[in-house]
């Protein structure tokens, strides 16, 4: 195994896990001065964490689908295999996710210490529950190639 598969995983862990560590303290947390004084803490914590856990993800990922060679096979789409359509699947997922993620910390960073607006409030909380449900589909693809190769 490459270094970079052994940095992804580890990165895929602590991505997922605090993930579902935030979830579960979210549905935890119904108290409004109770979230008033964990989020503002733990919150920027977590994202920095998050930040470098998803860039860790796509640094290994695409340096592994440079290095074995896949990444003219991911774009010709006249090829078709199970592992490298759930790859394909996965990347897509990928991004979506990178794209929730991105927006979902804009808004965490910038209601910090602050009442949110209506439209934050979902934004933060549809997000959060995408990256979370995102986080299994993905986990699942990867699943999927893994038992292939």
């Amino acid at each position: 195994m490459s270094w970079e598969l052994h940095l992804h995983l580890i990165a895929a862990v602590s991505w997922i896990g605090g993930s579902v560590f935030m979830f579960i303290l979210g549905v935890s947390l119904r108290d409004k001065d109770d979230q008033k004084a964990v989020y503002p803490i733990v919150g920027p914590i977590f994202g920095y964490f998050e930040i470098g856990s998803l860039l860790i993800l796509l640094t290994t990922g695409t340096l592994m689908i440079i290095n074995n060679g896949l990444i003219t096979i991911l774009f010709d789409l006249s090829i078709h295999n199970k592992a490298i359509d759930a790859l394909r699947h996965k990347l897509i997922l990928v991004a979506i996710m990178t794209v929730i993620t991105t927006t979902h910390t804009i808004v965490a960073f910038r209601t910090n210490n602050r009442e949110r607006t209506k439209l934050e409030m979902i934004i933060s909380r549809a997000s959060s529950m995408g990256i979370f449900i995102l986080n299994f589909i993905v986990l699942h693809y990867a699943i999927v190639i893994r038992d292939i190769i």
